[in-house]
């Protein structure tokens, strides 16, 4: 069994409104949900409207919830608040020890990758502040992709069409999101448990641009669809999940209260969904795919 776990940074459930980028953009299936609306998903997913306030006042912000999101650990609830930014200590010492990647590894299950490459500078000059994903593969003792596994299609950079890395000089083609969608299909059909993540969304969501937010989605969209087209649905699960809504609403700079869509693909897309409720129920049901696949229907 193979399963991805496609993390979208700031995309929550807006309304059909005009501060919302995905309303009236067109070509942007599967990623146009809506409040009030009941989509029927390309590939015959299935939507899960997610609760990303976890029981806690305020907010929803990215290191909490992403560290909810790979340890199936109620980060808020522990901390008594939602954090932002990077995971301080408190939230890497939950990371730590219930990484998804470790609890795998403790399960017998290692073939397993974090998709994303990561730039020479990473290595040579160690961020004071390392990402919840950066923690989570840390805890198992992991590998990190480098802009050579990029190269030869082992990886992907964070912005999938390596333009980003154009931009600063880097060694580097440009890729369609239709190319990318391929490279991450094949990435995910050799490995049991891969990881992407994609946080150009929070960052667009911040800025209150519009026209960046549409063309953003538009893109990420084309990239989800190469990518479940490439896909054995009999043998693989796709979860895409967010850590809290923004983009959906650019009416305001802050993260929203929105749920995040959790959008599943796969044969066992009925049964995931049926036990994802909020954030914290992501990785207990990955490792249910993973360790119990055959028994779930």
């Amino acid at each position: 069994m193979h399963a991805l776990l496609f993390f979208v940074d700031g995309l929550g459930i807006g309304r059909r409104d005009d501060y919302n980028p995905l309303n009236g953009l067109a070509d942007a299936e599967p990623l146009a949900v809506f409040q009030d609306d009941e989509p029927v998903l390309l590939y015959d997913g299935v939507l899960v409207r997610t609760d990303a306030r976890l029981g806690v006042e305020g907010r929803p912000q990215s290191a909490s919830g992403q560290t909810t999101i790979l340890t199936g650990i109620n980060a808020p609830k522990l901390l008594g608040y939602h954090k932002q930014g990077f995971p301080n200590r408190a939230l890497l010492e939950i990371i730590k020890t219930h990484s998804i990647f470790l609890q795998l590894k403790l399960k017998g299950i290692e073939q397993n990758v974090f998709a994303n490459a990561y730039t020479q500078n990473f290595f040579e000059q160690r961020p004071r502040w390392v990402s919840a994903t950066t923690a989570a593969v840390e805890a198992a003792n992991m590998r990190f992709n480098d802009l050579d596994d990029m190269r030869a299609g082992r990886a992907i950079f964070m912005d999938y069409t390596n333009g980003f890395l154009i931009e600063r000089g880097e060694d580097a083609m440009p890729r369609t999101p239709e190319e990318a969608g391929e490279i991450l299909a094949r990435i995910t059909s050799e490995h049991n448990f891969t990881l992407y993540e994609y946080f150009i969304t929070d960052k667009v969501g911040h800025a209150q641009d519009m026209k960046s937010a549409r063309m953003v989605l538009s893109n990420l969209a084309r990239f989800l669809r190469s990518l479940l087209s490439q896909l054995d649905f009999k043998q693989t699960t796709v979860i895409l999940t967010s850590d809290h809504g923004n983009i959906e609403d650019l009416s305001k700079r802050n993260h929203t209260l929105n749920d995040v869509p959790t959008l599943i693909w796969g044969a066992h897309a009925h049964s995931v969904a049926s036990r994802v409720h909020s954030l914290a129920d992501i990785t207990p049901a990955i490792l249910d795919v993973l360790t119990k696949g055959e028994t779930l229907s």
